[in-house]
């Protein structure tokens, strides 16, 4: 990884008070604050400072956000986002989006784990209907009653479709991108 080059230089105390001012009022370091100047300077002086460029910089400042976090927090989030197979600042992206936007996106592993858990809840489905059916066929049931069986369909049958909800839910909100979902 390649390191940066450093730029210093001394100003009267009065300077930099001034200047740890304004970068705290523009809710920035002092280093962060003195790196965009430089950048404008350049660029101006290079002849780039068309409204073109101004407006590609505004949005690229405006869409990286940076959030400080207390030790232990930090810590759980690298574990959270390592459990998920994403680095964490995606991983924070896709929890403050799903927040804004009301959506319910899963990491691709753990939407693959909902689909085969509703794949086994319709087996199970399955195999309590069989076991109905030829109860109701041979007029004798032994374990259940035909009523414990009902009950356990109909709440395999609610689990499923709510699985499958769940699952449909998650894919309409990874497709939808960044598009206006109020449509």
């Amino acid at each position: 990884m390649a390191s940066n080059a450093l730029i210093a230089v001394r100003v009267a105390p009065e300077t930099k008070a001034a200047f740890r001012v304004l970068a705290q009022r523009e809710r920035m370091s002092e280093s962060a604050l003195l790196k965009q100047l430089l950048g404008v300077m350049l660029r101006s002086a290079d002849g780039s400072n068309s409204p073109v460029n101004e407006r590609r910089e505004a949005t690229n400042r405006d869409s990286r956000l940076s959030v400080r976090l207390h030790a232990d927090d930090h810590l759980l989030l690298h574990e959270r986002a390592t459990a998920r197979g994403m680095p964490a600042a995606t991983y924070v992206s896709t929890l403050v989006r799903a927040h804004l936007r009301g959506l319910a996106p899963l990491p691709r592993d753990e939407l693959a784990a909902v689909r085969r858990s509703a794949i086994e809840l319709a087996a199970i489905g399955r195999n309590l209907n069989q076991i109905a059916r030829m109860g109701h066929q041979s007029g004798r049931i032994t374990g259940p009653t035909r009523e414990d069986l009902r009950a356990m369909l109909k709440v395999s049958e609610g689990l499923r479709d709510h699985v499958r909800r769940l699952i449909e839910a998650n894919v309409m909100s990874w497709r939808a991108g960044y598009v206006d979902t109020d449509r």
